[in-house]
This record gives C-alpha cells, sequence and structure tokens, in this order.
C-alpha cells in the first residue's frame, strides 16, 4: 500500500458525529486542519437507508462510527424493531458506507470502521451487539485486499469499554463502583485517526485504557491435510 496522502486527512466525514466517540473524532479531525462532515441520525441522516448516501461526496477519511446497543441479555425478551434497529445501524450503515465510498476513493484514501472488543470475544450482556461486531470485524478483513487493489485502505478498531451514553447511566455505575478504567472517548477517536494513517489494511486496532493501540494478532487456523498428511492450500481466487 502506498503512503497516505499528504495532510492526511484533508476532508473527512463521521457518522455518528454527534455524540460519544463520534463527536470526539470530529473535534479531533477539525483539530488537525481537515474538512469533517457529520452524519448523525440526530440531524436526520439514516446511515441504514441506503439512499440516504447517494448525495455525500467522497472523502480522504471515511469513519463509519455509527452504532448502537439493544440493551438486552435474554435473547427471549428482545424485539422485532430491537433487532432491525441494532443491524441496520451497526451492520447496514457499515456495508452501505463502505460500498458509496469505495466507488469514489482516490488512492491514498482510507475507511475506518469502529468495531468492538465484542467483535473478537464473546460479550454475553449484549448478544445481538457482539453479533454485528463479529460481523463487522469479518467484512473488514475479506474486503481489504479486494480495496487495496485500487489503493485505498480499510482498518477497524476495536474499543474496550468506553465512557459514552451507550453505557447507561447505570453500566457506568458499576464500572465506576468496581473501579475498572474505562477507555475516554478522545482515547478512541486518537486510535482511530492512528489507525487511518497507518499503511496497513484489513487491521482490527485494539483499543484499552492505559495501552497504546495496536493490530490485533489472529491465531493461525489450521489448514487441512492430503491423505498423505500434507498441508493444502487455499484454491488461487
Amino acid at each position: 500500500m502506498g503512503q497516505y496522502l499528504p495532510m492526511f486527512p484533508r476532508s473527512a466525514v463521521v457518522t455518528g458525529g454527534a455524540s460519544g466517540i463520534g463527536e470526539a473524532l470530529v473535534t479531533l479531525l477539525q483539530a488537525e486542519g481537515a474538512d469533517v462532515q457529520t452524519l448523525d441520525l440526530a440531524d436526520g441522516f439514516d446511515v441504514a437507508d441506503p439512499h440516504a448516501w447517494d448525495d455525500i461526496a467522497a472523502v480522504d477519511l471515511a469513519c463509519l462510527n455509527a452504532g448502537v446497543t439493544t440493551g438486552e441479555t435474554d435473547i427471549r425478551e428482545v424485539s422485532d424493531d430491537a433487532y432491525s434497529r441494532i443491524r441496520g445501524a451497526n451492520l447496514d450503515g457499515v456495508v452501505y458506507g463502505v460500498r458509496h465510498f469505495s466507488r469514489g476513493m482516490q488512492p491514498g484514501s482510507a475507511i475506518v470502521v469502529t468495531a468492538s472488543l465484542a467483535g473478537l470475544v464473546a460479550a454475553p450482556q449484549d448478544p445481538l451487539y457482539t453479533l454485528t461486531k463479529h460481523a463487522v470485524v469479518g467484512f473488514v478483513r475479506s474486503l481489504a485486499p479486494q480495496l487495496a487493489q485500487r489503493d485505498v485502505r480499510i482498518n477497524a478498531v476495536a474499543p474496550g469499554f468506553v465512557d459514552t451514553p451507550l453505557l447507561g447511566e447505570e453500566g457506568r455505575a458499576r464500572f465506576v463502583d468496581a473501579g475498572f478504567p474505562l477507555l475516554r472517548p478522545d482515547d478512541v477517536a486518537r486510535a482511530i485517526l492512528t489507525a487511518a494513517r497507518s499503511n496497513g489494511t484489513g487491521q482490527i486496532w485494539i483499543v484499552q485504557p492505559g495501552r497504546e493501540a495496536e493490530p490485533f494478532r489472529f491465531p493461525k487456523i489450521p489448514g487441512p491435510r492430503d491423505p498423505s498428511g500434507a498441508a493444502v492450500g487455499l484454491p488461487p481466487s
């Protein structure tokens, strides 16, 4: 992959940019001198609407950050509306955003998706949130080689627990009472910019309190062997 553009990014889009991580990211990018467009449901932009993307201009950096939780642990209690909402925000919004920007991005541009540690490990407190974040991680890793052919990078960040409204007051209180450190939104914003400016692609950057953000090292999956016991590689694509 080539180097990112000088003064990168000069232009950016942030979904879910009206609060939490997105708001911190908008502030950081503007401080870096970027022209930033915020796309948020609070302003009438629904990432889950495929046609909402039609008039969004190409940018150097697309930060697909919008996301929600169900707030429900028991799968028996998850409503159809709650499932539709989380699927739309966390999955459709990423797919539609990536599809849109990949059509017009110039070489050297980048996409960063906000995933979660729940995309790498089991998170029983919200199985549907975990489902969507696992899907996002697989999507980013699988799509990277395709975008690399056009010199466009795509990475994701996977933060631990962040002090945002998604935690809820009760959830935040439990962490505080237990002395468990929470990430600040600006911690994740800086990690997103780091991932955007890296020369790698298809990487999932871990973000945890007290640690520098770094790409996750996925374990090697055992492959098949032929009747003689020799390892067999995948056929060419």
